[in-house]
């Protein structure tokens, strides 16, 4: 998939999740509420990490942190495309800084 297949997918599954949240009478999600899932879901792939660097144990660790990037992508694809920023050209856009200003102090 691309990203605006994967971008598509994500929107469809925040649209479940918000459904659901209506049926249950609970609040649904707006931006802060992603950032915040976003960050919890960086914190279990540091924990995760730890364990690949042998300072933690989980079984099918690969499959859990496979899991959690794939979390925190979702959240920033919903984030990207709730706030309209269209990630392929800014991402090209950040990595050509980046090499520029490696490349400049080398």
């Amino acid at each position: 998939m691309d990203l605006k297949q994967l971008t598509a997918k994500a929107k469809e599954v925040k649209e479940l999740y918000s459904k659901h949240n209506e049926k249950s009478g609970e609040k649904t999600w707006s931006n802060a509420e992603y950032a915040q899932g976003l960050v919890g879901d960086v914190g279990d792939l540091v924990k995760l990490l730890m364990a690949k660097n042998n300072f933690r144990h989980y079984d099918n660790l690969d499959e859990k942190i496979a899991h959690e990037l794939s979390d925190c992508l979702w959240s920033i694809l919903v984030i990207a495309d709730d706030l309209k920023v269209d990630l392929e050209p800014e991402f090209a856009n950040t990595m050509n800084e980046l090499k520029k200003r490696i490349t400049d102090n080398m």
